[in-house]
């Protein structure tokens, strides 16, 4: 069976941070290792990961200083810690996944998703579900990610806004593909998005050049629905999607043409489809 090794960002996350690495550690398949980035901590959770490592075997700790809250450092984590893996010589994985300071999973999580990945070669990243609704696309936390196919497509995350859904076009660009594993379970203790106001929910399908009849049923599924981000969050959505206007270069900008036309493409014969349906 396939192995893994785990990212998990943190930040002031005294009250969830211990359970959130703890749920991992006892997986009935142990990921090799586990490096955690704390992105700046002024609680006491420098003080759980300390005692933790002293604990528990492979887990690493990477500590950033405070320079505040900041949504566009978390791909920059991720990174940090791919590199950090690489300098030191860590094992070289199979998969590796994506946690977070508040999500805790089923012991069997693991297992489940890399049981599918190992029998099926062609997905490239698959995620389990936290609640009932429906999606289309992998959950950020929770993600495992095939390694072959991201060292040779990205090698580091992309650090521009939307990254997770950079990785899912490039895998279908690449004919590869993603699924959700129902039965794969996990939970989050924390309210989806409730620092960031969805901003990059919309901001995001800019950068990565959505058609603009599938930004408006995106918003449309989402406000009459309610869910997965409430209709609040569906109304910031939809706003920063008309008037964010992205920058030159950086975190903020438009990602490469190839990726845009592929995106909106694929977008356009999906609405065909369902046109023709009708």
């Amino acid at each position: 069976m396939g192995n893994y090794n785990v990212i998990v960002t943190s930040r002031n996350s005294e009250m969830t941070i211990e359970k959130a690495i703890l749920s991992l550690y006892n997986q009935t398949i142990k990921p090799e290792y586990i490096i955690t980035i704390d992105d700046g901590s002024t609680d006491n959770t420098p003080n759980i990961l300390n005692r933790m490592t002293k604990e528990l075997q492979n887990l690493f700790i990477i500590t950033n200083p405070d320079m505040g809250y900041d949504v566009t450092r978390i791909v920059k984590n991720w990174n940090m810690a791919i590199n950090y893996s690489r300098k030191h010589d860590l094992i070289h994985t199979d998969y590796h996944m994506i946690g977070t300071d508040d999500t805790i999973y089923e012991s069997d999580y693991a297992r489940k998703i890399i049981t599918l990945m190992d029998n099926n070669q062609n997905l490239a990243i698959v995620s389990g579900r936290y609640d009932e609704n429906k999606y289309e696309k992998p959950h950020g936390a929770g993600r495992f990610v095939r390694n072959s196919f991201f060292d040779n497509t990205y090698y580091l995350y992309p650090e521009k806004m939307g990254y997770e859904s950079a990785i899912l076009i490039t895998a279908l660009k690449t004919k590869m593909s993603y699924t959700i594993l129902k039965d794969a379970r996990f939970e989050h203790t924390r309210q989806l998005g409730q620092d960031h106001h969805f901003y990059e929910f919309g901001a995001s399908m800019r950068t990565l050049g959505y058609h603009p009849l599938f930004a408006f049923g995106r918003f449309l599924k989402y406000f009459l629905s309610g869910k997965p981000i409430g209709r609040v969050g569906a109304l910031y959505m939809i706003y920063h999607y008309i008037f964010y206007k992205p920058k030159e270069t950086g975190y903020d900008s438009m990602y490469p043409e190839d990726i845009r036309k592929y995106l909106r493409q694929s977008q356009i014969n999906k609405i065909k489809s369902i046109l023709r349906m009708k």
